[in-house]
């Protein structure tokens, strides 16, 4: 008769089961590539389905790739897009890793791109060396922190974070609202909802001037690789993320070795929100240099797309960041060249997230690309 397992041996069991889990790749890489394949050519079907011809088609599909990597200008404009939302999508990835459910990104975009212009024009004086690295970390700071309200609630409460993030959001927008219209941020002589502009110190500075004056690329796409490897590094080199993914992956087992749940909740909401107060610096120092109502573009709620696209891993998160780029660089000049309403872009986009969320039906659809089992 066989032992009865101690607890020693139990604890074990589930540790190890967390260290050796890792990502397939088939779910990292190819579901994702097949998902934007079965994405492309329904959506070149919905094209001919409202009556647009099979040359406009192709045109589209070639003003799409011309648009978004055809030249300087398209790759600036795909990498533009991209800095922000892989910043965001990566904090939402960390709390998919961690077992939580950050709806609120766009409300911390907002809240760290207020912080980043506020410090942007009100900190006079300063050298840039200084100034910039300053408005970036108080918008991490910022986004931080209205994050930590939702971790707080769900970690002293159990309110649930998407119904507490979701609320945090509409706050969001409102504060901002607020804001923008008090004196003291407010752009004088303007009676519009919209901020003092940012001072050149705390600009995130232009990377392709020296190929053509008005290629917009900025530093921030800089930030946000090197965030990237922050977050891997953070992931699967250290205790921390150990213990995010434990807790993600079975919290019994995370309860049962004497981690903090309660925590690791918060530090986890906060280190995303730090990443989406990222994202909105992002914008509002290399893009807008200022702030205006719904500055965000959507930005925070598209991430968690991109977290989904990208299987919640940090490099998953960059490629499909690249890849929604792309599409919005590549969509305009396909509205521009073809005719074709950008409405199309977002209509892949959401086929994209469809079959993403049912990976099932891609390898069933591809199964020669696969193992012979259609895994569930």
């Amino acid at each position: 008769m066989s032992e009865a397992p101690t607890h020693a041996t139990i604890q074990e069991q589930l540790l190890r089961r967390a260290v050796t889990s890792r990502h397939d790749f088939e779910e990292i890489f190819l579901v994702p590539i097949f998902a934007v394949l079965i994405a492309l050519a329904l959506g070149g079907a919905t094209m001919l389905a409202t009556g647009v011809d099979l040359a406009t088609i192709g045109k589209s599909f070639a003003a799409l790739l011309n648009g978004s990597l055809g030249s300087a200008s398209a790759l600036s404009e795909t990498l533009t897009a991209a800095a922000p939302v892989t910043l965001a999508a990566l904090g939402i990835a960390l709390g998919f890793r961690a077992g939580l459910f950050n709806i609120g990104a766009e409300g911390q975009l907002l809240i760290g791109g207020m912080a980043a212009v506020i410090v942007g024009f009100a900190a006079r004086g300063l050298p840039a060396a200084i100034h910039l690295p300053l408005a970036l970390l108080a918008a991490a700071l910022a986004g931080a922190l209205w994050a930590s309200i939702a971790g707080w609630l769900k970690a002293a409460t159990g309110a649930h974070e998407v119904i507490t993030t979701i609320m945090l959001n509409l706050i969001a927008f409102r504060l901002v609202d607020f804001l923008l219209r008090s004196p003291q941020i407010q752009r004088p002589g303007r009676s519009d909802p919209i901020s003092q502009s940012i001072l050149s110190s705390a600009e995130l500075p232009k990377l392709l001037t020296w190929i053509e004056p008005n290629l917009r690329l900025h530093a921030g796409i800089l930030v946000a690789v090197a965030m990237v490897f922050l977050v891997y590094w953070l992931l699967f080199r250290s205790t921390l993320g150990f213990e995010f993914r434990l807790a993600g992956l079975n919290p019994d087992a995370a309860r049962y070795a004497g981690m903090r749940s309660g925590l690791i909740v918060v530090l986890v909401m906060a280190l995303a929100g730090a990443l989406a107060g990222l994202a909105g610096a992002n914008q509002v120092l290399g893009v807008l240099g200022r702030a205006s109502p719904n500055f965000s573009g959507g930005i925070g709620f598209d991430a968690i797309a991109v977290a989904l696209l990208g299987r919640s891993h940090p490099i998953g998160v960059l490629v499909a960041g690249l890849l929604f780029g792309a599409l919005e660089a590549g969509g305009r000049q396909m509205q521009v060249s073809a005719g074709v309403s950008i409405d199309l872009i977002a209509i892949i986009q959401a086929l994209i997230i469809v079959f993403i969320a049912a990976p099932t039906l891609v390898r069933t659809v591809f199964p020669f690309a696969f193992g012979k089992e259609v895994r569930r």
